[in-house]
């Protein structure tokens, strides 16, 4: 008698689902990595062009309420030294500054700053002008589906460049 699948075993592909089960994470990848490439080009176009695209994974962590060094680390998945390189050079380009930590004595909270802040508006408009031609291409109503099956998918919520 053949086993009834039960909640923890997957589903098994069938010959049909195979070829696209192959073909979406490079697809989902490389649509990633567009995205990336063409909100860091918006952001330079702004006037923001001494930032790199891991800059903004920073950013990300560091708003709305500011970050330690080993929190940004965590979040960044890179060691509390290159975490604190980072900031250093951001500090330096005048985009973060260290303020003492309200719950922690030992610890600075990394905070944006106002050209922090300005740089973010940017990336946020350059987010929406990356995602323009998807709309044209799909139109309102598919892409809104497409955002809220994305979303049903489980996003972990973490947007941090992958190494």
């Amino acid at each position: 008698m053949p086993s009834v699948p039960t909640n923890r075993q997957a589903p098994r592909l069938t010959a049909m689902d195979e070829p696209a089960a192959r073909a979406l994470p490079p697809l989902v990848l490389g649509l990633a990595a567009d995205l990336v490439r063409s909100i860091d080009d918006g952001v330079r176009a702004r006037g923001f062009d001494d930032l790199r695209p891991a800059h903004g994974f920073a950013f990300v962590r560091l708003a709305p309420d500011g970050a330690t060094v080993g929190e940004l680390a965590e979040h960044l998945g890179v060691t509390k030294q290159a975490a604190s390189q980072m900031v250093e050079e951001l500090v330096r380009k005048g985009y973060v500054e260290r303020h003492p930590h309200p719950a922690d004595a030992r610890a600075r909270l990394v905070v944006l700053t106002e050209r922090g802040w300005a740089c973010t508006r940017a990336a946020d408009e350059a987010a929406a002008d990356a995602v323009r031609p998807w709309r044209e291409a799909l139109g309102e109503q598919r892409l809104h589906r497409l955002t809220a099956d994305l979303a049903a998918l489980g996003p972990s919520g973490r947007i941090r460049p992958v190494w």
